[in-house]
């Protein structure tokens, strides 16, 4: 992957919409150079698709959370039946499978508090091998996902620290 491919990925994170002419443009490259890479980059699998970036309140869906998961047992059988019920379950953003204290770790999205606890109670403790949940609410986002960090720049994590700090 070369600095073209990285300000490709970028760009397409930023607005996946970017028609290939105003990518190759800004990018000051040739539409067909543009189309070739686009598509050698998506059959690579290095962009897995594209999606809409949903405004969650809009939906109804107010409370978030993060649900921490450790189940009874380990064997391979309860762990492909936890993650099976996972799957089954919409208001389940993702799950991460862990190292250290917890198991999994699900970030959700609900209507209200009552459906938390009703996704808690009945959806998540109901599936075979759930030991111990806790659940820890968002109270706000104070940064956004907006995409894989792309490195091209040089970026250096401590001048960035001392940045913040200032």
């Amino acid at each position: 992957m070369d600095d073209l491919d990285k300000k490709i990925l970028k760009s397409l994170q930023n607005n996946g919409r970017k028609k290939n002419t105003e990518l190759a443009r800004e990018l000051n490259v040739s539409p067909s150079t543009m189309l070739d890479r686009v598509r050698r980059i998506e059959e690579q699998g290095i962009v897995r698709g594209y999606r809409a970036d949903i405004d969650p309140d809009r939906l109804g869906l107010t409370v978030q959370a993060f649900i921490s998961v450790n189940l009874d047992r380990h064997e391979a059988d309860y762990i492909r039946k936890f993650e099976k019920g996972i799957h089954s379950i919409p208001y389940i953003r993702a799950c991460y499978h862990l190292s250290g204290r917890f198991d999994y770790l699900l970030h959700v999205a609900v209507r209200d508090l009552s459906r938390l606890g009703d996704l808690v109670k009945h959806s998540i403790a109901a599936i075979p091998g759930v030991g111990r949940t806790e659940t820890f609410l968002v109270f706000s986002e104070i940064k956004p996902d907006v995409g894989w960090p792309i490195e091209d720049d040089g970026f250096d994590a401590s001048k960035e620290t001392e940045q913040g700090e200032s």
